[in-house]
């Protein structure tokens, strides 16, 4: 699996974990829904400033968002 399938993974894993719809963390990050939605299904190449505005809406360090196999 390539890495932007694999990290669009972990922010639907972690969105979900914390019951956050992907308009909620739209909403959290100032990004658009589809924006998430391309990021969760790893169609989308995200910028580390992104990265790092989801990882603060979720409340986790960038290193824990950035955890994936």
């Amino acid at each position: 699996m390539a890495i932007l399938q694999k990290s669009g993974l972990r922010v639907r894993e972690l969105r979900s974990t914390k019951r956050i719809t992907q308009e909620g963390l739209a909403e959290l990050t100032g990004l658009r829904r589809q924006y998430i939605g391309d990021v969760e299904r790893g169609t989308k190449n995200i910028s580390i400033v992104n990265i790092a505005k989801i990882a603060t809406a979720l409340e986790i360090t960038l290193s824990e968002l950035l955890k994936f196999k």
